[in-house]
């Protein structure tokens, strides 16, 4: 079984406040389990999660071709 976070240990990870990992939760923007009454979030949710809003480097080649 995949690592069950706590919204506190998942905002530790993400090095933001609880606050922000319980909007994401409300507004169905990281998936999560519900357990009774508490929210959990896997390890996987949370990376992929972060891997979503990566956003690649420019380069000198997407520069120079006006590509953003």
């Amino acid at each position: 079984m995949k690592r069950l976070l706590t919204v506190q240990e998942a905002a530790e990870r993400l090095n933001t406040s609880v606050r922000f990992i319980r909007r994401l939760v409300a507004e169905r923007r990281i998936e999560f389990v519900k357990v009774g009454r508490h929210v959990r979030i896997t390890e996987h949710a949370l990376d992929a999660f972060v891997a979503a809003g990566t956003v690649p480097p420019l380069t000198a080649g997407n520069v120079a071709r006006g590509v953003a």
